[in-house]
């Protein structure tokens, strides 16, 4: 029996594909929430970072929001999930419950400790980014803004950051591109996500060939997929 017949036997006959659809879901719940949470985290980050450090109570989480980015900037992913899985909420005594759609199809409680981390991870990518993006916006912007007696946060809020949103979608959907690729590191915290799900398949039918190809492919139709819709809503920003 070949290697594709195992395979199509084990999807069809014996309920694999249910541990596909598990992995999957897993992959697109850690990095839509992870780009969810990071655009929040990093858009609030780049709000700080740009303001004029005219007082004390503006540099102080300036230098904080400097020392988060050079920190998850500068370690790896993989090192993040282990230290915040092992070490970080252990310590301070936070676990997560394992979410249940079905008897097959669940969410563990795992998952929700790696969007944790892609939020964090994202969230200093994203700071960047957004920062470029809200010094692209014109500054008379700004100061009509101010002009009409909205106050600062409100008129970053409403004015500046949609149209850094709109000046920076391509690179936002890059980092979403990277988020869904870089999911494959969160079997180190024994998460099953799609990497995980074709591994588990590899190694209990010893098949190596099909599972491999077939899972490059699956990554492969996301990036496509994520592409077309960024650029979807990239033309429709351009209209409005």
């Amino acid at each position: 029996m070949s290697e594709w017949d195992v395979f199509v036997k084990f999807f069809v006959h014996e309920g694999g594909y249910l541990i596909i659809v598990r992995g999957l879901i897993a992959t697109l719940v850690i990095a839509i929430f992870g780009l969810i949470f990071g655009f929040i985290i990093g858009s609030l980050i780049a709000v700080i970072k740009v303001t004029p450090p005219y007082k004390r109570a503006v540099r102080i989480p300036q230098r904080i929001c400097d020392f988060y980015v050079l920190i998850f900037r500068g370690t790896p992913m993989v090192v993040q999930l282990l230290i915040i899985h092992f070490v970080l909420f252990p310590l301070i005594g936070i676990s997560f419950p394992n979410l249940v759609f079905t008897k097959n199809i669940y969410l563990q409680g795992e998952v929700f400790e790696a969007v944790t981390v892609f939020a964090l991870n994202s969230g200093a990518y994203i700071s960047e980014i957004m920062r470029g993006g809200i010094n692209s916006v014109n500054k008379g912007q700004l100061e009509a803004g101010r002009a009409l007696g909205l106050s600062y946060p409100i008129t970053m809020v409403k004015v500046v950051i949609p149209q850094a949103f709109k000046n920076v979608l391509p690179t936002l959907g890059n980092e979403f591109i990277t988020l869904v690729k870089e999911t494959s590191v969160v079997s180190f915290i024994a998460v099953i996500d799609l990497t995980k799900a074709f591994q588990n398949i590899a190694s209990s039918k010893y098949i190596v060939m099909v599972p491999y190809i077939l899972l490059g492919l699956v990554y492969l139709f996301l990036v496509i997929l994520i592409s077309l819709l960024v650029k979807k809503l990239e033309k429709k920003l351009k209209k409005a």
